[in-house]
């Protein structure tokens, strides 16, 4: 009977342990300037997993990030435990680091992070840069799609989905995150132009240059406006070979194929 008992409380033990380390929570650090998150795994174990779940959730289908059999929880006080995500994103082909936006009510503004693998060990980064804009939750849109490799997050980083490189993208002003609407990118796709209350800016997320091109009211009329800029304006290569908007001449004919959305 007693060696029954202390069986019964070994399988226990080994239960619980077991179930202790399928997952593991990480305290996020902040992105380094030119970090590229691109390593070969030394084991084919040594890849991200993303698993989608059956939460039951308004906001849609839920997905949890694991590193082999460990579900990745990321802890970034005074923020509560985040343990599920929204539409995870592999960042390069070898399946080592991801971009997860954190599934909770905040929404479109939910923080975002990347999940990376070094040297056999995955690490939270966090993608976030204080911004005391005052319309800041009217103008972050979370996740935007500028092709089916380059996204855009919250107005502040071009992230690159095939290479794993991150780029802040140059703020009007270093306080705030820019405050406008994302309208177009150019057709290399490296400058970036947002609808703002009285400009079109734009930025190459590349060289760092930007340029805030003042606007009239009617150009930039919420309803309107992407089309009056693919109607008044073309991009012209400036002296650095970087492409930014100026204003069409009266005789200027309109190729809409420069604008990439």
């Amino acid at each position: 009977m007693k060696t029954k008992f202390l069986i019964f409380i070994l399988s226990v033990a080994l239960i619980s342990c077991k179930q202790e380390k399928l997952e593991k929570t990480y305290t996020p650090r902040a992105l380094n300037n030119g970090e590229i998150f691109n390593e070969f795994p030394k084991d084919k174990s040594d890849a991200l997993k993303i698993v989608k779940i059956d939460s039951g959730s308004k906001a849609g289908v839920l997905f949890v990030l694991k590193f082999r059999d460990t579900a990745i929880l990321i802890k970034d006080d005074p923020k509560p435990l985040a343990t599920k995500f929204y539409q995870p994103r592999f960042m390069n082909s070898q399946k080592t680091a991801a971009l997860v936006q954190v599934a909770d009510s905040s929404g479109l503004v939910s923080p975002f992070f990347v999940v990376s693998v070094k040297n056999g060990k995955p690490e939270v980064i966090k993608l976030d840069r204080p911004s005391a804009g005052a319309n800041d939750r009217k103008v972050t849109a979370g996740l935007q799609e500028l092709s089916l490799s380059t996204v855009l997050v919250n107005n502040d980083y071009i992230v690159t989905l095939i290479n794993g490189k991150i780029y802040p993208v140059k703020r009007q002003n270093d306080a705030e995150r820019i405050q406008g609407t994302f309208l177009y990118s150019s057709g290399d796709r490296k400058t970036l132009v947002f609808a703002t209350a009285n400009s079109l800016y734009q930025t190459n997320y590349i060289t760092g240059e930007a340029v805030n091109l003042p606007a009239p009211a009617s150009i930039l009329d919420p309803a309107t406006v992407a089309k009056n800029v693919q109607q008044n304006y073309h991009f012209k290569q400036n002296s650095k070979g970087s492409l930014f908007l100026e204003k069409n001449d009266d005789d200027k004919i309109v190729d809409i194929s420069e604008f990439k959305r």
